[in-house]
């Protein structure tokens, strides 16, 4: 699309140098509207106004200095949201000690801004909601002596790859009006593909079950994977066989160590929703957790159950591989396993900055844990004893022979998928 889309049109984003919220304002800016990216973490900021993404991102530099050329500002000051046509807010709803949705975060952000709302202004919830967070923000307004256009639009993309998954994916876009409606999915039509039109409760229960049905794939395959090995028998040879030439298992799920800010997090407000008797979403949270606390046995089952004074090394700290994004990340659920068993832990990732050389956590740990399978390892050999839930370096061979269709000379075959 043009640069001219937009032109005209002013768009703040409230924390805005985050993961959300910074690919958005980026795309919202190379399609011609005055972008401000409001955020109160300073030094993100300044990274932001240099022209850097603070985090990994596809692409994200360039295109960042790309979107600052057009006039993209990151800033501290909410005074930018003075006259904006489109107020996004990126506000997550965390969960707290009782996984329970903390509502009162949002409402509190959501406040703050409101003396800058006006009748035509777009305001858009970004972050996954509570199921019916977006019926008490509408009678919010209804009732708080002022006026605004409200709307739900969804992220839907992938850590990492949000610039190219904004350009790609359809945007769902929910509103109460269709006044609000429209202001939204012009907006958004700018930079989507196509937009899909639900009511607010459907928007929201569609981003929690999206996440809770990726969170219930993973937990069964570590499930699976914690059967098998604890039996002693070979998870990953079990795999290939059910994947080998069998069409139904092209989408069977291998185990790992499935964590974030986002798939735990929205299973519990599912579940929390359905007055806690989403009792699949509460069995995978335990699954999924309990995998970290699996990987930490398994150590300690190498050195026959003691670990005081054994090094352990671990690779990988970030939630998910070729990223440097470490919330939530079980890695550190591992750390304070072994540690609390009496193990010395060093750590290795080439995405953090106070990482412990590779070489060093090699060479004096006693056992290895890979607990993010990032590209950069994907080359090493191992003489030490290794635990890889992810089956990464373990890919054992399979037998397959001839049958009824095969050539009658032909012989056994080893593969390895």
């Amino acid at each position: 699309m043009s640069a001219s889309n937009l032109a005209g049109k002013k768009v703040v984003i409230i924390g805005g140098c985050g993961h959300v919220g910074l690919p958005l304002g980026v795309k919202f800016a190379l399609a011609g509207a005055t972008t401000r990216l409001v955020d109160i973490d300073e030094k993100a900021v300044a990274t932001v106004n240099s022209g850097r993404f603070p985090f990994l991102e596809k692409g994200g530099d360039a295109q960042l200095r790309e979107a600052i050329d057009l006039g993209l500002l990151a800033t501290t000051d909410a005074e930018e949201c003075r006259g904006a046509d489109a107020i996004v807010f990126v506000i997550g709803t965390p969960v707290d000690e009782h996984l329970n949705p903390k509502l009162s975060a949002v409402f509190t952000i959501f406040d703050a801004y409101t003396k800058y709302f006006t009748e035509d202004t777009l305001v858009v919830m970004r972050s996954t909601l509570y199921p019916g967070t977006m019926e008490h923000l509408h009678s919010r307004i209804e009732n708080g002596g002022y006026s605004a256009r409200l709307a739900f639009c969804p992220e839907r993309v992938s850590q990492g790859y949000a610039l190219d998954e904004i350009d790609s994916l359809p945007q769902i876009v929910s509103a109460f009006d269709d006044a609000s409606f429209q202001a939204a999915a012009e907006l958004f039509g700018h930079i989507a593909p196509t937009i899909i039109r639900l009511s607010a409760l459907e928007a929201e229960m569609t981003k929690l079950m999206a996440n809770s049905w990726r969170y219930l794939e993973f937990a069964i395959a570590n499930q699976f994977y914690m059967i098998a090995e604890s039996k002693g028998v070979d998870f990953f040879k079990i795999f290939q066989a059910i994947r080998y030439d069998y069409p139904r298992a092209k989408g069977y799920k291998a185990p790992g160590f499935a964590a974030g800010p986002c798939l735990f997090k929205d299973t519990m407000q599912l579940a929390s929703f359905f007055d806690n008797q989403f009792a699949m979403g509460h069995s995978a949270m335990l699954v999924n957790e309990g995998l970290a606390s699996f990987a930490v046995e398994r150590v300690a089952k190498i050195f026959g159950g003691e670990l005081w004074g054994k090094n352990v090394g671990l690779l990988g700290m970030a939630f998910k591989p070729n990223n440097d994004d470490i919330r939530e990340s079980l890695s550190f659920k591992v750390k304070k396993g072994l540690e609390f068993k009496g193990a010395n832990v060093l750590w290795h990732d080439p995405y953090l900055e106070d990482s412990t050389p590779l070489e060093t956590v090699r060479e004096k740990s006693d056992a290895l844990v890979l607990c993010t399978p990032h590209s950069d390892y994907e080359s090493l050999t191992f003489q030490k004893p290794l635990v890889d839930v992810w089956g990464t370096f373990h890919q054992p061979e399979l037998e397959v022979f001839p049958g009824k269709k095969s050539e009658p000379e032909a012989n056994l075959r080893l593969v390895n998928e």
